[in-house]
This record gives C-alpha cells, structure tokens and sequence, in this order.
C-alpha cells in the first residue's frame, strides 16, 4: 500500500494500521517480533498494533509492541531513548578525541523525534547547536541556536522555514558546516562518496539508519573523522524497547530515572568495546562494531552447538 500519511485523516491512519497489524498478526507477538515506532509512525500508532492483535488472541498483549503510551504500558523515557543514546555516545566520542562538549559547535540534519531531542539535549550538555534541518531546509546560526523557541516555532507553522533568528541553509549544505559535531537525524544515504571529502565535522554520530554510505565510511576515516555508526549510536531507542518489553512481561514498570540509567550504562559500556575493537584491529568503528557483533554470535553459536 502507497500513501503519504501526512496527507491521511486519523481515520484513514487507523483503518491502515488496523488493517497492516491484523495481515502481520501471524508473525508478531511477545515471543516473537515486536514492532516498534520509526518514520511517521508513533505511540498511537503502536496502542493500534496492541490493540487489534489483542483482540485477534483474544487476551491484552502489552508486549506485542513497544513504543506504546504510558496509559498502556508504555515505558518511561521511551520517546527520548534515540536520542539519548545519542547524547551518551557523544560524550563518549568528545572525551576520546579531546573535545570538550561544552561549547562545542553541533549541527543536526534531521528535526524530527531523533533531531530535535538530540540538538535540545545536546544544548542541555553546553553544546552551541549551530544549526539544525527538516524536510523544508535547515537554519544556521554560528552564534547558536535557541531550540526551545526552534521548536515552537516549528510546532507553530509546520517547519523550520523562516524562523527569524537564523539564515536559511539546505540539508545538502548543514553536512558540510566546520563544527565539532554532526548529527545525521534523517534519511538514509545523506553523506556519499560525492560530499564525503567536505565534510568538516570531527565526529559524526549517526542517529539515523544508514545516512552514510560504504565508500564514504573510509573517505570519511582517511580524513580523520570520528564516524559513531548507526547501529552503535541510534541502539538507545532499541534498547529502552528491550526495556519496555520487559516491564510489559513482568507488569513491574520503572521510572524515568532508573530506565534512562539503565541506558547510559548499556550505551556506555557499548561505546567503549567497539573502540577498544577500532584500536586493537586499526579499523573504524563501524567496522569494529561488526567485529563485535559478529563474535558474539559466532561465540553463542559455538557454546549451544548446532542442533540437530
């Protein structure tokens, strides 16, 4: 089915969703795969998949998805968890190459749930964000950005398009300002071969799946750019989900502090084995990151053995 879900009543969303979840019902559930929120998808979103598979097995299923409101079963912090995971690996990353956070110059493609809660958290840490983009086009202030009032702004007209307190600037150019840190919070395939070698930032943290592509990785690690790569840095939303679930399961749910702790030390202890990999083998960090992820199966499938 195509549609443009911006251009969909509630009705018509519902009807869609409803009808996707009751198609999927047969490979979906608790023990089984459990959808969560991603592009033009949210907590409603998910309360409609738990709700008509409910229905179709005919007890409540809390578990079935995550990202669902808090009225029913939803976890703490769960909206924020993308993002966060992405403020903790930045921190890690700046501590690594020496940068202080504080004062640091950041610009974030992408203003959706990821962007704008990265760029507001990031500020909360003392980064200066510089600019931040959308759909419509970005806006740039060296001096910084204000993301509250970025925000409201936003949520008043719809987008970033002609905020007073900033000039205009394409998504195409946000990639390439001098600035400390870049955020990639929209689409796949954003730095290429094409723009790799003009791009100025000394980290680059992927909060979006896929924004860079194979021959840009090793562009971008010849040049000396600290690439955080998407399956590390974006895993907070995915991980706070493990979380949800879990709470689901045990009908025990736990506050916001204790989940976004809890968070922290997974993304933390995350970041720091995928560099002592990047160092031990001289490679990158995504490439470190499979090194580990593709160890740990291979040492789990040498431990169980192979049935039959």
């Amino acid at each position: 089915m195509v549609g443009n879900p911006k251009k969909m009543s509630m009705r018509e969303l519902e009807n869609m969703t409803r009808r996707y979840a009751t198609e999927i019902s047969i490979v979906i559930g608790p023990e089984r795969d459990i959808p969560a929120p991603d592009v033009y998808t949210n907590a409603q979103t998910m309360a409609r998949i738990m709700d008509t598979y409910s229905m179709t097995v005919g007890s409540t299923q809390l578990g079935v998805v995550t990202g669902k409101p808090l009225q029913i079963g939803g976890s703490q912090g769960r909206s924020e968890a993308t993002a966060r995971g992405v403020q903790f690996v930045t921190r890690e990353a700046c501590r690594e190459k020496k940068i202080a956070l504080k004062g640091a110059r950041v610009a974030v493609q992408g203003f959706g749930n990821a962007g704008s809660v990265a760029a507001r958290l990031l500020g909360e840490d003392g980064a200066t964000i510089i600019a931040v983009s959308d759909s419509s086009g970005g806006i740039c202030n060296t001096r910084g950005l204000d993301i509250t009032a970025v925000l409201a702004h936003k949520e008043a007209t719809g987008s970033l398009r002609g905020y007073r307190e900033a000039e205009a600037i394409s998504n195409e150019k946000l990639l390439e300002l001098e600035c400390e840190v870049l955020v990639p919070a929209a689409l796949e395939n954003q730095i290429t071969d094409g723009n790799a070698g003009r791009i100025r930032a000394r980290i680059v943290a992927e909060a979006a799946n896929g924004p860079t592509t194979p021959g840009a990785d090793e562009i971008l690690h010849k040049n000396g750019v600290f690439l955080i790569p998407d399956i590390l840095a974006n895993a907070g939303g995915v991980t706070v989900s493990y979380f949800e679930w879990v709470q689901s399961l045990q009908a025990f749910f736990w506050e916001e502090a204790q989940v976004n702790h809890h968070l922290e030390k997974v993304m933390t202890r995350a970041f720091n084995e995928v560099l002592a990999i990047a160092k031990k083998f001289n490679v990158h960090m995504r490439t470190a990151a499979y090194i580990l992820a593709v160890g740990r199966v291979a040492e789990a499938t040498r431990i169980r053995g192979i049935y039959p």
